[in-house]
């Protein structure tokens, strides 16, 4: 099927030449309403990602990412490889979020909480902005010669560059490995470690090559959820849209002309400026519609608002709303879809809280020795090893633990270790037990026993184990 001449330009993408070359995008540097909201957001998630790996809830750290150890830690709540399930569901939750308010409110994230954004847009750019000037310039200096000042311009700029994707860096692995492992490995000299010495360059390497060369490129060809927009927006969501009713009218945009009267000659308020084009940070025209590039990142709606202005026109040209609205002068509201997301979502978030409340300090598995049978012993006792393994999952020592069999009468011996001990914070605790047990309070060959955690008198955790005993023939 041949595409329509207006749908050309969704063949390809906007960021490479008919030649398949990189073409470089030279934004204008962007002002107004909403780039003001930005900032202070940017500024919030920027203060929030490089301190939270140093904030600590009850000793825990605020958000941790041990994949290594397979320890968790989010919003100060410990996760261990036995809460699995629990971090599962906490990481639906952020899908699922994410997905409703995509539904909802377009490409909203990517825009104003994406990191690759907010780095790219609010930190590096700035500091492009900072030493190379705006748009013009950029591409004046661009075809210059590599004379003394391209050079003092571009070897300063890429060495801020690096140092900030060396701080970023450090800052991701403070997530991956705790943020006072990455402080004591800093003290200690980096030579001290090596085996993160290296990694740590590996990942500043990249994170300069996405922010130093690859940029946009990453929101438009590398991350997936520019695709995954395509399949979950529809003409109610609400996104950065141009009102092409009032911009194209029935004659199409026009250049302004002073004292022009532009509704009696049928021509829409669209100017034809370009600059919404211009401000765009991976180089798309916006009145073509909604695509696969836009981030909704508000620039060219405040570019626009600013012609608007300037030509004393209405501001809103270009502003947030839904395809719908465009049409039908509709009002936005709750759709099926986005009420059905709803249910999910508050459905997941009631089963984590639940889950959480319900979650114990310590956990206790206790398993019979794989291999061992029975040892049928005088006066018919039956005895079964067991071991044990207890993890905390608190930040302090837990002393004074002890075992107590509370199915059935019998005793409860623990080998190499006295009957009290204590379980390390955030650590694990592994033994060895024994169990008699009359075989008048057995019942068959296989039989569930209950056993209780104490702490001191207080019961902290129960658990049950499978108790072998001599098959009776009745």
């Amino acid at each position: 099927m041949e595409t329509p001449e207006n749908e050309i330009f969704r063949d390809s993408i906007g960021t490479v030449t008919e030649e398949g070359k990189r073409a470089w995008v030279y934004p204008k540097k962007p002002s107004g309403k909403f780039y003001e909201y930005r900032k202070w957001v940017s500024y919030f998630l920027l203060a929030f990602l490089f301190l939270s790996p140093f904030i600590k809830i009850n000793g825990n750290q605020f958000l941790m990412f041990n994949v290594l150890e397979r320890r968790f830690n989010i919003f100060g709540f410990p996760f261990w490889p036995q809460d699995f399930h629990l971090f599962v569901i906490s990481m639906l939750i952020g899908v699922v979020f994410i997905t409703l308010f995509t539904v909802a409110f377009g490409r909203v994230f990517c825009g104003w909480i994406c990191p690759q954004t907010i780095f790219m847009e609010m930190v590096f750019r700035r500091i492009e902005y900072w030493i190379e000037g705006d748009r013009n310039k950029q591409r004046k200096l661009d075809r210059q010669k590599w004379d003394a000042e391209k050079i003092k311009k571009r070897l300063l700029k890429w060495f801020i560059f690096l140092i900030i994707s060396f701080l970023i860096a450090n800052v991701f692995l403070a997530y991956l490995i705790s943020g006072d492992k990455l402080l004591r490995y800093i003290t200690d000299g980096p030579f001290q470690h090596l085996s993160t010495l290296f990694p740590l360059i590996i990942f500043t390497a990249v994170f300069y090559f996405v922010f130093a060369w690859f940029r946009e490129q990453v929101c438009i060809i590398a991350c997936p959820y520019g695709r995954l927009q395509g399949v979950l927006l529809d003409n109610k969501s609400i996104v950065v849209a141009y009102d092409h009713k009032r911009g194209e009218a029935e004659n199409g945009r026009k250049s302004f002309r002073k004292n022009e009267d532009r509704q009696a000659l049928g021509h829409g308020d669209c100017i034809d400026c370009v600059q919404c084009v211009n401000v765009c940070p991976t180089g798309i025209d916006i009145r073509n519609g909604t695509q696969l590039e836009c981030v909704n990142c508000t620039a060219c709606i405040d570019e626009c608002d600013h012609i608007m202005e300037s030509i004393n026109l209405p501001k809103g040209l270009i502003r947030y709303t839904s395809e719908e609205n465009i049409e039908k002068k509709a009002p936005f509201k709750l759709t099926p879809r986005i009420k059905g997301y709803i249910a999910v979502l508050t459905i997941l978030t009631g089963l984590l809280t639940g889950m959480l409340f319900l979650r114990n300090d310590v956990e206790a598995n206790i398993l019979r020795l794989p291999g061992q049978l029975y040892e049928h012993k005088e006066n018919n006792i039956i005895s079964n090893v067991f071991t044990y393994k207890l993890v905390n999952k608190t930040t302090v020592d837990i002393e004074n633990v002890s075992f107590k069999l509370m199915s059935h009468k019998g005793k409860l011996k623990l080998v190499a270790t006295s009957e009290n001990f204590v379980v390390p914070s955030q650590g694990i605790a592994k033994g060895t037990l024994f169990i008699e047990i009359n075989n008048t309070s057995l019942s068959g060959d296989r039989n569930k026993i209950k056993i209780g955690v104490y702490q001191g008198d207080e019961l902290i955790e129960t658990t049950t184990a499978n108790f072998l005993g001599p098959r009776s023939f009745k």
